[in-house]
């Protein structure tokens, strides 16, 4: 655990090392409060609550996420830091825990930003705040699977533009299984369990519960199972990059 820690504290560090972590946070919390303010139309709507901030997390999430993620491990490829990493007394599986905790530090450092929209809304009337306390985890929760996913797809690459891509991609795919354009396709010649089972696939499924303030113990398992699959898979790659 202390290697863990010690990786996931040097990573985290090093965001900050350039202006680049700064302007994405920026970046984040102006689109989050654009989103809920004025394309999610929150005055015109009349109601205190922050349905229109959480509606847009996963699409923003599609873009900033993978691009968090992209430099996780392709630039260690690319630069041939990876090599000097790996003579370092850590495992693979703490080198990949370690730089995702990083990343999903930081993305939690840019979910902190928007509370002053969640300050707002209680100036403005008196939302369900344990709704939105639900909200805000699961968006938490579902960043880390994100990371996850994209945190894989950079080790696959020694690109950072592919990774990025690649990354972005999958969790496109992530997203989109659970939209009425994708089970709808289904209905009408696949069976109902198939067409369930890609909706349970979907994080807009279980991100729309979570929301909601429902989160179950399907949802908790959903995030746990893609963190916990992703990050095997990101270990896996790594150990075959370093058999070559």
């Amino acid at each position: 655990m202390h290697n863990v820690l010690a990786i996931a504290r040097r990573e985290l560090k090093g965001y900050f090392t350039t202006p680049i972590a700064y302007v994405f946070l920026a970046i984040f919390v102006a689109l989050a409060g654009v989103f809920t303010f004025y394309v999610g139309q929150f005055f015109d709507r009349g109601v205190a609550d922050l349905e229109p901030f959480f509606q847009y997390h996963l699409w923003l999430y599609l873009l900033l996420v993978p691009a968090i993620a992209m430099r996780l491990w392709a630039e260690d490829w690319r630069s041939g830091t990876i090599e000097l990493l790996m003579t370092l007394p850590v495992s693979t599986a703490e080198a990949v825990i370690g730089k995702w905790l990083a990343g999903w530090a930081f993305l939690g450092l840019a979910l902190l930003g928007t509370l002053p929209i969640w300050i707002t809304v209680n100036i403005l009337g008196e939302p369900d705040n344990r709704v939105i306390a639900a909200g805000y985890l699961g968006s938490f929760l579902i960043a880390g699977g994100f990371l996850a996913i994209g945190a894989a797809m950079s080790a696959a690459s020694r690109n950072q533009v592919i990774g990025f891509v690649l990354g972005a991609l999958v969790c496109f795919l992530f997203v989109m299984s659970g939209t009425n354009l994708v089970l709808g396709s289904l209905q009408g010649w696949a069976p109902e369990v198939l067409t369930a089972a890609v909706a349970s696939l979907s994080a807009l499924t279980h991100f729309s519960n979570m929301t909601r303030g429902l989160i179950g113990a399907a949802d908790l398992i959903y995030v746990a199972s893609l963190i916990v699959f992703w990050l095997f898979v990101n270990a896996v790659i790594i150990e075959l990059g370093r058999a070559e």
